[in-house]
């Protein structure tokens, strides 16, 4: 699975390096095990677990991952520190790849529209960034994927608790 992100507000590519997501595709294989997470304020060790990123569904949460393309991503309880909350997710329709820069557009587009109904305030007045996961060209043909994951977070800092109807 794939993610780009675009838009004012969106999660912009430096705020996205920042917080260490390089996620782009499906097709390579991440590490079984993602590196140990902690808590900023007290250190302790976050419990996550390695999940299959075409299993992610609504309210479940992640911390980032190394690489540039994914299978697997570390969800973490929505209690603890993270990175990306799942707040929507849609399926692409049709037979061939219609190429990552169309995808993008629909993605970006959807993932927008459901943004507000999450969070409860609109796009533009709000703190929260969002950017998604999508299919790439292999994981559309091999795969069968059409899976978009739509992600929101706060570029500057870590989460704690879900963001459904913050308001933020």
């Amino acid at each position: 699975m794939a993610t780009s992100p675009s838009g004012k507000l969106t999660l912009s590519v430096a705020a996205i390096l920042a917080l260490g997501l390089t996620l782009s595709g499906c097709s390579e294989l991440f590490p079984s095990a993602a590196p140990a997470a902690t808590d900023s304020q007290s250190g302790e060790e976050i419990e996550q677990t390695d999940t299959d990123v075409f299993t992610l569904s609504v309210g479940q949460c992640l911390n980032d991952t190394d690489g540039t393309e994914v299978s697997e991503v570390p969800l973490v309880d929505c209690a603890d520190e993270h990175d990306f909350e799942v707040y929507g997710e849609l399926e692409l329709a049709g037979d061939e790849f219609p190429g990552d820069d169309a995808i993008d557009e629909q993605s970006d587009a959807q993932c927008l529209e459901l943004f507000q109904p999450f969070v409860g305030i609109s796009y533009d007045d709000s703190v929260y960034g969002y950017t998604y996961f999508t299919p790439t060209e292999k994981s559309w043909t091999d795969g069968d994927d059409r899976l978009v994951s739509c992600l929101i977070g706060d570029p500057e800092a870590k989460v704690v608790g879900s963001l459904a109807g913050v308001a933020e």
